[in-house]
């Protein structure tokens, strides 16, 4: 049994928790004097359950980390920008498909709460999770909204989400966000399009993430595929096909147009279509597929050769 494994199963969540800090931050200091190579061959191994290749890589997750190491072009600072992405990706499909932003600031005191609406959400706009859903804005905990988005602010994510290097030179703010439902009136679905080489293949649909986080896979045609990415399919239930399936998949492919590959990610509201954000390393490349040979299925797809700014590490 390991120390972590140990520590989670002995002591009260009241103790783990400031351990747990103490631990996020011993680490972050440590990826700062890494090597990237050392570090990505180790992870993955630990977390995908096979050796990396670097030199001849042949599956999915191995070609992102061959891609996070040699695929360093300066426009994917901005494409992963919460707040500039959403300039970006305007000026391709156009405005109507932004979910409009409420403010932008450096640091949480700096948030003007009367002249937001009773409902919106925060969220770093520098990197993963650091989100605050306000559905109430009398009944929210800003003592607890301003400890989480500011302990984000103090990370740059790439030393915190296995060297993704985009996420590098990004500023840290934090954004205000119009707050939305889709037809659950609950939650907004996430529909992740998978797009290799421009073409969208695979479009992963993330629900019911406040309650007990499902996701299945669909191919561009709609259809359930029988495979996995980190959750289990959930079999029992089915999707509907959204009605603006076909506009998704066409400002998907505009999206993605000469990237070997990326994800983007919308929402589906009421028969409209928002942008959510474009991912280059889905899982930070260290995802277990299931079945296991769906990965080298999908490396397939991902043509490396003569795209990107090479690496200056």
């Amino acid at each position: 049994m390991g120390i972590r494994t140990m520590l989670k199963e002995t002591l009260p969540p009241a103790m783990l928790e400031p351990l747990r800090r103490v631990y996020d931050d011993v680490h972050y200091a440590a990826m700062h004097v890494v090597p990237e190579e050392w570090y990505l061959k180790r992870q993955f191994e630990k977390l995908v359950g096979y050796p990396l290749n670097l030199d001849n890589p042949r599956t999915f997750n191995e070609k992102l980390q061959w891609l996070k190491l040699h695929d360093r072009n300066p426009l994917y600072t901005k494409m992963v920008d919460k707040y500039e992405a959403k300039k970006y990706v305007a000026e391709i499909i156009g405005e109507e498909y932004i979910i409009p932003t409420l403010g932008v600031w450096e640091h949480f005191d700096e948030i003007d709460f009367d002249t937001l609406p009773q409902q919106f959400v925060l969220k770093c706009t520098h990197d993963s999770g650091s989100i605050v859903i306000c559905k109430d804005k009398d009944k929210l905990d800003k003592k607890a909204a301003r400890e989480k988005l500011e302990r984000g602010l103090r990370y740059n994510y790439y030393y915190r989400g296995g060297f993704e290097w985009p996420y590098k030179n990004v500023k840290p703010r934090i954004i205000a966000e119009k707050f939305m439902v889709d037809e659950s009136r609950t939650e907004l679905k996430d529909y992740k399009v998978f797009n290799f080489n421009g073409e969208p293949k695979i479009i992963q649909v993330d629900y019911d993430r406040f309650v007990e986080h499902k996701r299945d896979l669909y191919s561009a045609d709609w259809e359930k595929l029988e495979y996995a990415l980190m959750y289990a399919m959930n079999s029992g239930h089915e999707v509907n096909r959204p009605q603006k399936l076909a506009e998704m998949l066409d400002l998907a492919c505009k999206l993605a147009e000469k990237h070997p590959f990326l994800r983007t990610d919308f929402y589906s509201i009421d028969d409209k279509l928002y942008f959510g954000e474009m991912t280059f390393y889905p899982e930070a490349g260290f995802g277990k597929w299931t079945p296991e040979e769906i990965d080298e299925k999908l490396g397939n797809c991902v043509n490396i050769q003569g795209g990107g700014a090479v690496a200056d590490r």
